[in-house]
């Protein structure tokens, strides 16, 4: 894999996204997505996303969509690489923002932000994975899930490193700086 074809500098878009009734998202950390990330060609699987996650620090990958029922983990951030399709995916809960995530997409999830797949193309499949392969829990924004999910949300360490970019990224402004232009 030639990384230098495969990765281009992003379009950032970052949304805080505030507690919204059962689900307590993060209004602290913004979920980011990097718009057109990837630069996938037809002969590429989900393989090459992998391993730009995998070089980073992002593993415990797994292949498929997006539920299409809100749901979050408190126990890790996640990330998500669009690797085939479209689709309308919603951010923090029934009054979130509702995002077109499309092929070469990248979506970096803070732990506690809800998400859902509105609609989607047949074909619409995503790469995801967590830092240093965490392994994730998932909640459904019920009331009795909190507060201890609020406190798992707290636990949560910033990853090391951007999970498309490294060492670089969008990501150290936007969490560890709160430095982030659209939010």
């Amino acid at each position: 894999m030639d990384k230098e074809k495969l990765i281009q500098e992003a379009y950032l878009v970052a949304h805080k996204i505030e507690e919204n009734g059962n689900f307590p998202n993060n209004p602290v950390l913004p979920l980011m997505v990097y718009k057109g990330a990837l630069r996938l060609h037809p002969d590429d699987n989900e393989e090459v996303i992998k391993k730009v996650f995998a070089q980073n620090g992002y593993t415990n990958s797994w292949v498929d969509g997006i539920f299409d029922y809100h749901h979050y983990h408190s126990n890790t951030h996640e990330v998500m690489g669009v690797f085939c399709g479209k689709a309308d995916v919603q951010f923090g809960g029934d009054h979130g923002v509702c995002i077109e995530l499309d092929k070469g997409d990248v979506i970096i999830i803070p732990a506690g932000v809800a998400h859902k797949k509105l609609n989607s193309s047949d074909d619409f499949t995503v790469v995801g994975a967590y830092p240093n392969g965490a392994e994730y829990n998932i909640k459904y924004g019920e009331a009795k899930e909190r507060p201890e999910a609020d406190q798992d949300i707290a636990k949560v360490k910033n990853p090391d490193s951007d999970p498309v970019y490294g060492s670089k990224g969008h990501l150290f402004e936007c969490w560890y700086n709160q430095n982030c232009e659209n939010v």
